[in-house]
């Protein structure tokens, strides 16, 4: 097994994102280990709000939208939380080694690295810390990524972690919870044999596109082979929740159970049923719930809607993404209004002060 930096996650998730890579990517392993990706890079994606709203509204920006989409290398994968770095290789050799990985690329982009995340040891926080001042030597360019919610287990019952958050916020989750009682919560091990099903993986793999539709951003549409590597493997340490309503599966969340956390990494819906049932709500105390029990320290909620899971009483470690433009004068350019593609941070800092 490969001995990375920053892995919070199953090594199974990485391998299976190499050999299931999502639609229109193309995934590879480089010559020291390291995981990365090729695709076209919409340079939007991840733009603020406010800037995203302006540009919509310019003369013909659905004709002229699709320049924006750039030949891109991505240094990581999608489906772990921070980038690994192989604990073999020094940093100015990760960096040098990615600016070389795919020279046809405009943009190469080391993502999702860690900033003193309470999630890692010291020793891949200081490795995380070397590479960032080492990137900046290089001409790397550092820009805030998303912001990675997660609750640290430090209370001994429900009751307990919603005496924490505010009155109003406590009588609307309490409120949103009684649907709980319509549902059965059924926990199943990946690798079941129950799993060896293809319509029921199918059924998991349809709802989950479901969620990824109604998706503002959409990177990674995961692939059905993907899931069913992952659903099938039953030495990951996989728990599939699934909620029921009767005979009638109204969703699912896809966790994992490594290294004393709870890594949460999909969900799929049946949306009619999901929002009658309060699915979003009722599955973060589920899983908190099944945290505690365990003993485990942390559940690691991902990155997905931080408005909400700040709502719900997360922490958030920021990210950041270290960019290399090939072009210099884009490059420049770039650097000047790296700024503005920086949101999560934004609503982390708006929720704090709330």
């Amino acid at each position: 097994m490969a001995a990375y930096h920053y892995r919070l996650e199953p090594q199974a998730l990485i391998d299976t994102f190499l050999k299931h890579p999502p639609e229109g990517f193309t995934a590879r392993l480089s010559q020291n280990g390291t995981p990365w990706f090729s695709t076209r890079f919409d340079l939007l994606t991840t733009l603020n709000k406010s800037d995203l709203d302006k540009i919509r509204r310019w003369p013909g920006f659905r004709f002229w939208r699709r320049l924006l989409r750039w030949p891109a290398c991505f240094v990581g994968t999608t489906v772990s939380e921070y980038a690994p770095q192989p604990a073999q290789v020094e940093g100015r050799d990760f960096l040098r080694g990615a600016r070389g990985l795919a020279p046809s690329c405009a943009l190469t982009i080391i993502k999702d690295l860690p900033c003193d995340s309470p999630l890692l040891s010291a020793a891949d926080n200081h490795a995380a810390r070397q590479l960032f001042e080492q990137a900046q030597q290089q001409g790397f360019i550092s820009v805030a990524g998303q912001a990675l919610a997660y609750v640290p287990i430090h209370f001994d019952s429900i009751d307990e972690y919603l005496a924490r958050l505010s009155h109003s916020r406590r009588r609307n989750l309490r409120r949103k919870l009684r649907s709980r009682e319509a549902l059965r919560v059924e926990i199943v091990n990946t690798g079941d044999p129950r799993l060896r099903d293809a319509g029921w993986r199918q059924t998991l793999y349809d709802y989950y596109l479901a969620v990824y539709a109604q998706s503002e951003i959409h990177f990674d549409k995961l692939s059905a082979g993907f899931f069913d590597a992952l659903l099938q493997d039953a030495d990951s340490g996989g728990r599939l929740f699934c909620y029921w309503h009767g005979d009638r599966l109204v969703g699912f969340n896809l966790c994992y159970l490594h290294n004393n956390n709870l890594i949460d990494k999909y969900i799929g819906f049946d949306y009619a049923l999901a929002l009658r049932f309060n699915l979003y709500f009722v599955s973060w105390f589920v899983n908190l719930e099944y945290a505690l029990e365990q003993g485990l320290r942390y559940y690691v909620a991902g990155w997905t809607d931080p408005e909400v899971k700040a709502q719900l009483g997360a922490s958030f470690t920021l990210t950041r993404h270290l960019v290399w433009v090939r072009n210099p004068l884009l490059r420049l350019l770039f650097r000047r209004l790296s700024h503005r593609f920086e949101s999560d941070s934004e609503v982390i800092l708006q929720e704090g002060s709330a």
